[in-house]
């Protein structure tokens, strides 16, 4: 597989998507902070003191989502037409981030949702770093993608 995203000097490009169909994308990305028991507990019954903490992750996971062309810089400034961002945990010490992108376009959304959930559990951390410094984020992944000349994508369970 030749990758687009070089020029014939070798250099970085933007792709050229002028003649790529329209047609509806949808991209889920995971990512999972871990974190103290005590920290996930202070999470779930409201009682940081910086406020709701997954409220704020989710506004802020969606705002990057709708900015990733402005940091990532090879992507296409795209429409999206619907983000969802949602949280889980394992009622021990992981917090699941997951969000699902849409868009009606000619490139995918993977870097959006990619993004999202990445600004969303890097606001987590920020909200609860005076209680605890050491959590972790990551893995984080694209579990599945729709739309688009490549087709559908799921990642297999046994790598999630």
């Amino acid at each position: 597989m030749e990758l687009s995203h070089f020029n014939t000097q070798g250099r970085a490009r933007m792709v050229d998507i002028s003649d790529k169909e329209v047609t509806a994308r949808t991209a889920t990305a995971r990512t999972t902070v871990t974190m103290h028991p005590d920290t996930l507990v202070k999470i779930q019954e409201g009682k940081i003191g910086k406020g709701d903490v997954l409220a704020v992750a989710q506004v802020a996971g969606v705002m990057a989502a709708k900015k990733t062309a402005d940091f990532i810089p090879m992507c296409h400034p795209l429409p999206l037409t619907g983000i969802d961002i949602t949280f889980a945990d394992n009622a021990k010490d992981e917090l699941y981030v997951e969000a699902t992108v849409r868009t009606t376009g000619k490139t995918g959304v993977e870097m959006e949702a990619l993004t999202a959930v990445s600004a969303a559990a890097l606001t987590v951390y920020d909200m609860c770093k005076a209680l605890q410094k050491d959590m972790v984020i990551g893995p984080t992944m694209l579990v599945r993608k729709t739309g688009g000349k490549s087709g559908d994508y799921i990642k297999e369970q046994s790598e999630q």
